[in-house]
């Protein structure tokens, strides 16, 4: 359960997706350039690390032609709170730009602590460039960041920086937490949920607080991090879901991905403190060391919806859509930018269902 290791992208299939992935489309058309000149912009060995992480070339900087994530959601919900509140299309590109780089960011060094070996359907950047020049990687594009948000208007740079700083220190007790759970043979749900509050829902928060900021809202910039928040607790969950009976095609990962490798994530955790059978078998194949065969993943994935932990993800993120739509109707946004909002919103609870 982490923010590095999210559903697939929204806008797979964004010709499908109707409103939602037309609204990812048009935003990620205003924020790619300005990313990658970003990125451009960092040392070349650095640069050359994150490139290859973002998918956009290979480990020598060969065009590999991947997008990069150019319409990714956190963006996306930066332009669009920014919208929200009176800007323009691009009026809020410096926080669009600087929630990515912390999001590319923390996948760099998230991928080391946790050991995954892969992103993208290739291998992770550390197996490729080493433990060292991946955290400087990573290191440089946090510094990116708070560069990019910096040099924006006065009236706002202070503030913006001042946001991003608090997101920063909730993903960082996040990622504490995460550690403490993948060793914690007594984790609760309790647990799990200052995992997602750290990990993935924080930046989302971020992203939409400063899109407002740069957008000019006052008490809007309060509700629209609440908006994102929640948000981020019902894409986590969706992750959670995919993370053991997610489609392959559309992951990029083996299917029980998560269950393979005995991640402790919040379906994982309902079912072993279920108190069932069914849980108290999969807590036994968990304390194993032997590697599960397919069929085995197959078995433990049965177990753990038989326990009631799917349908139970899958309620509290569409509890947690409902809140994040109420906090977006609070804050009074423009008709138009809270439509494309709520579609989004509701890509999200599709992958989550």
């Amino acid at each position: 359960m982490t923010a590095t290791e999210a559903p697939p992208p929204l806008t797979e299939g964004a010709g499908r997706a109707g409103h939602g992935g037309r609204a990812l489309a048009r935003t990620g058309a205003v924020f790619a350039p300005a990313f990658r000149a970003a990125v451009h912009r960092l040392p070349a060995d650095v640069r050359r690390v994150a490139g290859y992480h973002l998918g956009w070339w290979d480990e020598h900087e060969r065009p590999a032609g991947a997008d990069g994530g150019e319409q990714a959601i956190r963006p996306a919900l930066a332009l669009l709170c920014g919208e929200a509140v009176g800007a323009g299309p691009a009026g809020a590109l410096p926080a669009a730009v600087a929630v990515e780089l912390v999001h590319t960011f923390s996948q760099l060094h998230g991928d080391l602590m946790d050991g995954t070996a892969t992103r993208r359907r290739r291998p992770a950047a550390w197996t490729v460039f080493g433990i060292p020049q991946t955290m400087l990687a990573g290191d440089s594009l946090l510094v990116a960041a708070v560069d990019t948000l910096a040099a924006g208007h006065p009236d706002v740079a202070s503030r913006a920086l001042r946001d991003l700083s608090a997101g920063l220190q909730d993903l960082c007790a996040g990622q504490s937490a995460a550690l403490r759970l993948a060793s914690a043979p007594g984790a609760t749900l309790d647990d799990c949920h200052e995992v997602i509050a750290g990990r993935t829902a924080s930046l989302l928060g971020c992203a939409c607080s400063l899109g407002a900021m740069h957008g000019g809202g006052t008490e809007q910039v309060r509700l629209m991090r609440m908006f994102g928040e929640r948000l981020g607790h019902a894409l986590q969950l969706a992750a959670d879901v995919h993370g053991i009976w997610g489609d392959p095609r559309g992951t990029g990962r083996p299917v029980h991905s998560d269950l393979a490798r005995r991640k402790r994530s919040l379906p994982v955790v309902a079912a072993l403190a279920s108190g069932t059978a069914a849980g108290r078998e999969l807590a036994a194949a968990y304390e194993t060391d032997a590697e599960f065969s397919p069929a085995v993943l197959s078995h433990l994935a049965a177990l753990v919806e038989r326990t009631g932990a799917r349908r139970l993800a899958a309620g509290l993120a569409a509890e947690n859509l409902a809140g994040a739509v109420a906090c977006l109707d609070a804050a009074g946004p423009l008709p138009g930018p809270a439509a494309d909002l709520r579609a989004v919103a509701e890509l999200v609870g599709a992958r989550a269902g």
